[in-house]
């Protein structure tokens, strides 16, 4: 199902990050798809002599870009070469709009991204903070996040693909459009597949409303790389291509230690013991996904803590309410199943 995501919605102020950004639903209803809205010109009689000064320090605090800074920082643990990469795009977008206070030309530049990484590091929220940051410099007119998969844009009989495709990027409008695995829509060894022509229409849309959308793509690298030599349009087109690590066990910690605080839970320090073996152990199993995997481990925590709780007929203090013991972890099948064998597939974490 397409969500669309806005920070400015109910759940802008909840943290929920870490790499896992909790979708919200709305309407969907967006403006249309009808002339993009030029770059913001200033008026040759507000232009400044070529011998003035821009305060570029006073034009980004007057834009408050800061404070999605300090959400991407607050909501996601490590990935400092993607930030780094965000700030260049946001430095870049400042210093375009000093220049056109001078009259300088500049061209609009090209925003269509694709973030790549394996699941649950954190892409799909730092595609919402693009939204927002793109929003704030004025590129954006409206900033919300539209996130998509194949079965959003591609139909399964003919005249169905169209109809499906345009209408989601008429929501996007104005905003971003991300497309979650974008790689599915390509799909060689099946001819009567409808999703190149889904292809084709983004493929224009990007090209002729650039000025009112920002598309990006993600997946895995290895197949976003093979996407794009099956499709060099949609691979000239994508600007910046921004790769995110998988955490590293010292960084899954952290994400667990701000998620259990986030929810009110406390560790006892043999839990964290139990908690570090735990991600060890996980992480060699299959499907694991990062901070995703996390979450999930702390969830199924949580409920073994309350049933554990339940079964017992003293009453209960505080303490008892929000601590996490090792018995909460150790009884994961993580723990109950060989990690090398080929069987260890665990359906919960």
């Amino acid at each position: 199902m397409t969500r669309n995501q806005s920070p400015s919605g109910p759940d802008a102020s909840a943290r929920v990050g870490f790499g896992m950004a909790r979708p919200t639903t709305g309407s969907g209803g967006g403006a249309g798809m009808g002339t993009p809205n030029p770059p913001d010109e200033v008026p040759e009689a507000e232009l400044l002599a070529p011998d003035a000064r821009v305060d570029l320090a006073k034009e980004r605090a007057a834009t408050g870009i800061d404070e999605v800074f300090t959400s991407l920082d607050a909501d996601l643990v490590g990935l400092s070469p993607v930030k780094t990469r965000i700030r260049e795009i946001a430095a870049l977008l400042l210093v375009d709009r000093a220049r056109s206070r001078f009259g300088l030309s500049t061209s609009r530049p090209n925003l269509h991204m694709c973030f790549t990484g394996s699941p649950g590091t954190g892409k799909t929220t730092v595609a919402l903070r693009m939204a927002d940051l793109l929003h704030r410099l004025n590129y954006l007119r409206r900033g919300h996040l539209v996130s998509v998969t194949r079965d959003d844009l591609v139909g399964q009989y003919v005249g169905h693909t169209a109809p499906k495709t345009k209408e989601v990027l008429k929501r996007a409008m104005g905003g971003v459009l991300f497309i979650d695995e974008a790689y599915y829509l390509y799909r060689a060894e099946n001819e009567r597949d409808y999703g190149q022509e889904s292809i084709e229409i983004l493929l224009q849309t990007m090209e002729n409303h650039r000025e009112d959308l920002v598309v990006i793509l993600a997946g895995y690298k290895d197949r976003m790389d093979s996407f794009f030599q099956s499709n060099p349009g949609m691979g000239s087109r994508i600007a910046h291509h921004v790769d995110f690590p998988d955490y590293t066990q010292e960084e899954l910690e952290a994400i667990g230690d701000l998620m259990v605080g986030h929810e009110g839970y406390e560790f006892t320090p043999e839990a964290r013991d139990t908690f570090k073996s735990y991600l060890e152990r996980r992480r060699t199993q299959p499907r694991f996904a990062n901070a995703r995997s996390v979450r999930n481990a702390i969830e199924r925590a949580r409920l073994r803590h309350a049933s554990r709780l339940m079964e017992t007929t003293d009453a209960v203090s505080k303490d008892e309410l929000i601590t996490l013991t090792p018995e909460d972890f150790s009884t994961s099948r993580v723990f109950t199943e060989d990690a090398n064998s080929k069987t260890a597939e665990p359906a919960f974490d």
